[in-house]
């Protein structure tokens, strides 16, 4: 383009590296870089790449979680800008937090993607923070998945996070820490949050079935949690798609990797129906029909034996039988919330400990698909620790039309 026109030439197509950025304009390729999501993720990329800060650039992940407002007329969310959409209505800046904290110490466990945002943000409000994980390695489930077929990018939620906490000397990490009650009680802190993410159910039980879907003894159930932890699988699989999201794609692509064959069963009328509003749908289906993958739209898993599968159609409820070594439920999630009922299991001992408040977020508290929701989980409860509730009982700012005279 630039030998065909002498006009300035504008770039688009998904930069989120700002060394890519620069490389563009520097070699003569374009003029300027049009970055609509990655100005989404960080208003201040231009700044920060003038001024030599580019470890402090919170880079896109591309995971259009942005574009779902717009789908579904809602409010949008950014997975690495969680104060977006919420500068006005919530004052909340995407670089500096308000107010100085008051001399307290919070305990965070859970190092996910909640609890490093929590981590991150209560430190630049001046908090004294100790941030807990039970594992060696930081970055709960966006270090997991982030070693999914096509999920990289997805570390950037932990990488950005975690550099910014290493320039902190009022946060402090300690790994390979699983705590008890009795730890929690003892450690000095005056709040708690307990950001201990959750783990993929096993019984079929999601949007579909409200009940657990009957599986015979013998049966080798799996779940995403298995594969990112290395389980070997053989064979053929079936997966039992009820979260609709990205996760039953990307769990065919890791199988299809393995080297085992799949069927991909799901009630909904095509793969992956909540990424039609995050614009990936088509792509998924394509990638998996070119893969060799067996898709089953409109069925539902109703039970399972040893070597074989019996699913329905959810309109018409005729069954078929399948023939599988495994299956894999992909499905809802629940709270890994141990330690949040031993923690209210001893409530009383709380005030003995000068503990003034014990909170779920993220994951531990509601599980969600989107990893955005966690980010913007851990941010809210740091603009909200030790915030006095607005006067007319509504955590955000509204406006109110009025009619002139």
């Amino acid at each position: 383009l630039k030998q065909l026109t002498p006009r300035p030439v504008v770039g688009v197509g998904r930069f989120t590296s700002p060394d890519q950025m620069v490389r563009q304009v520097k070699q003569g390729l374009m003029d300027f870089i049009g970055a609509a999501r990655p100005s989404i993720a960080d208003p201040y990329l231009p700044k920060k790449i003038d001024e030599g800060r580019v470890d402090d650039i919170r880079e896109c992940i591309g995971c259009n979680i942005c574009v779902t407002g717009d789908m579904t007329m809602g409010l949008s969310r950014c997975t690495q800008n969680s104060s977006f959409m919420e500068e006005w209505r919530k004052g909340w800046h995407p670089e500096r937090m308000r107010n100085v904290a008051p001399a307290k110490k919070v305990l965070v466990v859970g190092s996910g993607p909640a609890g490093l945002s929590a981590a991150h943000r209560l430190g630049l409000r001046g908090y004294a923070v100790a941030l807990a994980e039970a594992r060696k390695e930081v970055g709960g489930r966006v270090t997991l998945e982030s070693r999914l077929p096509g999920l990289s990018a997805w570390a950037r939620v932990r990488d950005y996070r975690m550099g910014q906490i290493g320039k902190m000397t009022n946060v402090e990490v300690y790994r390979d820490s699983a705590l008890t009650a009795e730890d929690v009680l003892a450690f000095g802190a005056q709040h708690v949050c307990l950001a201990t993410g959750a783990v993929w159910r096993r019984d079929g039980v999601a949007r579909f079935h409200l009940k657990p879907v009957p599986v015979a003894d013998g049966v080798r159930v799996l779940t995403p949690d298995d594969i990112m932890a290395g389980a070997a699988v053989t064979g053929h699989v079936l997966i039992y798609d009820d979260d609709h999201y990205y996760m039953g794609g990307v769990m065919a692509e890791a199988l299809l990797k393995m080297g085992c064959s799949v069927t991909l069963v799901t009630p909904s009328v095509k793969v992956s129906e909540w990424a039609t509003n995050t614009l990936e749908q088509g792509f998924i289906q394509q990638r998996l029909l070119l893969a060799g993958v067996d898709v089953r739209v409109s069925r539902a898993l109703v039970a399972a034996m040893p070597g074989e599968a019996v699913i329905a159609c959810t309109y018409t409820g005729r069954e078929e039988r399948v023939a599988c070594d495994a299956v894999l439920m992909v499905t809802a999630r629940l709270p890994v919330d141990d330690l949040q009922n031993a923690m209210l299991a001893v409530k009383g001992q709380w005030a003995d400990h000068a503990i003034e408040s014990v909170a779920a977020i993220g994951d531990a508290e509601a599980p969600s698909s989107a990893i955005a929701w966690s980010t913007y989980a851990g941010h809210r409860y740091a603009e909200d620790l030790d915030e006095p509730e607005r006067g007319d009982g509504l955590p955000f700012r509204r406006e109110i039309a009025e009619l002139l005279p």
